[in-house]
């Protein structure tokens, strides 16, 4: 017997997952929406099998008014039939008064709903043309469970179906959906009838219909399939990155898979307002703006990648996750880890100056932050409750997923592996797996024990640090492995780690690899080593602490390190002073050799441990950064600032230009650099009169630094600027802004707007969060959130709570900490996100109390 069956005889899962008797087979759905009155009224035939004689139909619906019910069995008899709807269990329960046979049934519904502003299930959108009049869109997001707000269906993702869908909208709007259209009919009420193909057997959470008022690409085709970027009016200029990042991204697909794109055509759908990034919807794939529009002369570098990564990720999913869907929500991972893995291969391939893979470094470091505490998770858990599995949408699902994933294919190798996810495809388009599907997938492409070895990563939560240090032999290294954590000492989990090593033996560079099972083990070389590297490639997920000696050789020879080697090092090393197992002052003697360092990513470490000190460092609301830091961030960054200029050179890299403005939006805020401040805002004029005449990676540059040292003049000017954005960039980089200032007045000021409408309710949760972690916006954010908790509640879209209290962790001093985890037990909100955003407030607490005689002096 299987897993799932196995659990679903459990007691404690009948409650809310639905009855197996019964498996829908097919859905005819028809939406009508009113964008005026914001309701929408449907109709749906539902194709059923029911596998024994039943009493009654029980799916699922919610904040929906069913009118009319009716049962056809194969006979052709029809029968009345009545609905109860249970709000709590989020159920519709359907019965005739009379036993239904086993046999095929149709279900037919007549029900009505509203278009919500909540952001989920089937809701509505709103943005304002070039004549300043408010649209309305219709539109929906159904991952987890809310496509049972917009149609009654069985809402699970093992219920597969095939869906034909009619929108009736007015004849100026576009209606889209899954499939192309099939046909158009004008009712002669100014209304048209939209019919679409049948799609293939998907899961209810992958169904979508958009209804407004849009424009589109012309179809650029692919492989036979056609795709479209579709935008809101005026928008359309903003579309053509997206489609050659969609296109790439597509063909490599196909290819790399094996298997042909599963759907008709491909519409990638920018929507104003998105509690996601973007949703993965068969053929209809629905984006936040910043995800999908931009403009190449403008944007920069990373805001680029993101738009390419984010379109590489959904794309992704068109196979894992909408061919072949996890069984149930605790395989959630299976989706996105998958995806995450996978757009970094794609983009790779269609931008490989980028070093994407190099970059993802950053990525994965957000997740061995939350990894190593007390309150992590393993990458798959059991999902009880729906409801549980939203904090699954985490760094890690998707950045530590994605690194076992990474680490396992380079352990096995690249070609192995792809075959191992071809066969896993093949064996399961159209159905629903379990994590050993794929082991078993891969264990016969490779003929390697991957069960094995993947059970303590996927399972057990976590990560390891490999200690290094010198052998009995001066030709050994003996490695030991014990669990990572902040906070502990004590853990005792084993890993099966795939260790890559790297080390200068003589004149020659060789190249190690073993597979750690055990406690400690021993690695021995021809000669004694000048160096070694653990992590060679840094593609596997673990810390590394080397003894003092191998330390000390690294630093003299770190010109002999990949990149990614370097920023292992030294986000091993920070990580090491957060555990309390490296002195702070060590990390900054470490810190201090790379003032030459070329690399984007060791310095996005570098200046993010400088940040994270400030916020250690500085009192409650500090409007200056204290004079240690700024002393040493100014020493530090400014021979590579020198290096670099102000203006791009000629045959640069992309990587480098977007080093030229981190380091000047570091000396120009935590550098408290005079002269890089008067040259910003000289700068930032230019800017103003015309966005092209500065490189697009220091732009957003100058914009910090004149928020972090501007007054209320400058606040006035931010505002507009934010309301008058051209681009969804522009819009969020002025935003944001207006969480940096140092004025608690004007910070008050930027909190307001998230609750008047000024700010979008996507947006305006990681607003506050942006305050919270600012120095000077500690109480003036904190005494905003516990005041307002009951309209943040109601106001902001559900799913966007945990990310603001991210917050929290900024709040750093014993009392507010105490004072936030008193707030949010007795407000019940003791979730696993909650927990973990407490823990790390408590790790730099705690860095506070140990290191204060270093945090004074350096």
């Amino acid at each position: 017997m299987s897993k799932e069956a196995t659990a679903l005889k459990e007691p404690e899962l009948q409650s809310y997952r639905l009855p197996r008797h019964t498996v829908p087979e097919r859905y005819e759905i028809r939406i009508e929406p009113d964008l005026v009155n914001f309701t929408f009224a449907g109709q749906e035939t539902i194709t059923l099998t029911i596998a024994e004689p039943v009493d009654q139909l029980v799916l699922n619906a919610l904040e929906l008014e069913i009118s009319k019910a009716t049962l056809t069995n194969i006979k052709g008899e029809s029968f009345d039939a009545t609905v109860e709807l249970d709000a709590e269990t989020e159920r519709a329960h359907i019965s005739t008064g009379s036993r239904l046979e086993a046999g095929t049934w149709k279900l037919s519904l007549t029900f009505k709903g509203i278009l919500n502003d909540k952001l989920h299930g089937f809701y509505r959108s709103t943005f304002k043309d070039e004549n300043g009049v408010k649209k309305v869109i219709a539109t929906t997001q159904f991952e987890a469970t809310d496509a049972r707000r917009a149609f009654p269906c069985w809402d699970e993702p093992d219920f597969k179906a095939v869906y034909r869908i009619t929108l009736v909208v007015d004849e100026s709007l576009t209606a889209i959906s899954n499939a192309a259209v099939r046909s158009t009919k004008a009712l002669g009420t100014g209304k048209v009838e939209v019919n679409f193909h049948e799609t293939m057997k998907m899961s209810t959470y992958l169904v979508a219909f958009i209804v407004g008022e849009f424009e589109h690409t012309e179809e650029q085709v692919v492989d036979g399939t056609p795709i479209r970027i579709i935008t809101p009016p005026g928008k359309l200029h903003l579309a053509k990155f997206a489609l050659g990042s969609a296109a790439h991204a597509l063909a490599f697909f196909n290819s790399y898979y094996g298997i042909k794109y599963p759907g008709d055509k491909l519409d990638l759908i920018a929507i104003p307002d998105f509690a996601f990034g973007a949703m993965e919807n068969l053929g209809a794939v629905t984006f936040r703006e910043t995800a999908l529009l931009v403009d190449e002369k403008t944007a920069s570098h990373a805001e680029q990648e993101r738009v390419a990564d984010v379109v590489a990720h959904e794309i992704a999913h068109m196979w894992l996750g909408d061919l072949a869907t996890m069984k149930w929500w605790n395989g959630i991972w299976l989706n996105e880890a998958f995806a995450t893995f996978m757009q970094m291969l794609a983009t790779d391939a269609w931008k490989p100056d980028w070093k994407r893979w190099e970059t993802f470094g950053v990525s994965r470091a957000a997740a061995f932050d939350t990894d190593g505490l007390k309150s992590t998770r393993p990458i798959e858990y059991p999902v009880h409750h729906p409801k549980e599995m939203s904090a699954m949408f985490d760094v890690l699902t998707y950045q530590k997923g994605a690194s076992v994933l990474r680490m396992l294919e380079q352990y096995l190798g690249a070609e192995p592996f792809r075959r191992g996810i071809m066969l896993y495809l093949s064996k399961h388009k159209y159905a629903n797996t379990e994590t050993t599907d794929l082991w078993d997938a891969l264990e016969e492409s490779c003929k390697q024990p991957v069960r094995q070895l993947m059970d303590s990563w996927i399972y057990q939560e976590g990560h390891p640090l490999i200690e290094v240090e010198a052998g009995k032999s001066d030709k050994q290294i003996k490695i030991k492995q014990r669990r990572f954590q902040y906070s502990s000492a004590g853990a005792k989990e084993i890993f099966q780690v795939p260790i890559m090593v790297k080390a200068k033996v003589g004149k020659e560079i060789v190249f190690k690899k073993t597979l750690l099972t055990e406690a400690s083990t021993t690695i021995e070389f021809d000669e004694k080593p000048d160096w070694v590297v653990v992590n060679e490639g840094g593609h596997g997920f673990y810390r590394v602490r080397y003894s003092a000696d191998l330390l000390k050789s690294l630093e003299s020879n770190l010109k002999d390190l990949a990149a990614i080697e370097r920023f292992n090092l030294v986000n091993d090393t920070w990580a090491n002073v957060l555990a309390g197992l490296t002195p702070l002052a060590d990390y900054l003697k470490l810190a201090a050799l790379f003032s030459d360092e070329t690399d984007k990513n060791v310095w996005t470490i570098l200046l993010g441990s400088m940040t994270y000190l400030e916020r250690v460092v500085g009192s409650a609301d500090e409007k200056t950064v204290p004079a240690q830091i700024s002393k040493f961030v100014k020493k530090l960054a400014t021979p590579a600032h020198k290096k670099l200029g102000w203006e791009p050179k000629q045959g640069e890299d992309a990587l480098t230009r977007q080093l030229r403005g981190m380091l000047i939006a570091a000396l120009g805020t935590l550098g408290d650099d005079a002269d890089v401040r008067m040259k910003a805002a000289q700068l930032y004029e230019t800017y103003k009169a015309d966005r092209e005449s500065i490189c697009a990676d220091v732009a957003p540059a100058l914009i910090s630094i004149l928020a972090h040292t501007g007054d209320e003049r400058r606040f006035t000017v931010f505002t507009k600027e934010f309301k008058e954005a051209k681009t969804p960039q522009e819009e969020d980089r002025f935003l944001y802004a207006l969480g940096s200032f140092r004025d608690s007045k004007l910070l008050g000021l930027t909190l307001d707007k998230t609750l008047n409408g000024e700010v979008r309710s996507q947006s305006a949760p990681y607003l506050v969060a942006r305050i919270l972690m600012n120095p000077a916006g500690r109480t003036v954010g904190w005494n905003f959130v516990k005041t307002n908790w009951k309209t943040v509640l109601e106001t902001f879209p559900d799913n966007s709570i945990t990310r603001m209290c991210e917050g929290v962790t900024g709040l750093v001093s014993e009392d507010l900490y105490k004072d936030a985890d008193a707030f949010f037990k007795e407000n019940k909100q003791t979730g696993k996100p909650i927990q973990q955003s407490l823990e790390k407030l408590s790790v730099a607490v705690a860095l506070k109390k140990k290191e204060q005689a270093t945090l004074k002096t350096f």
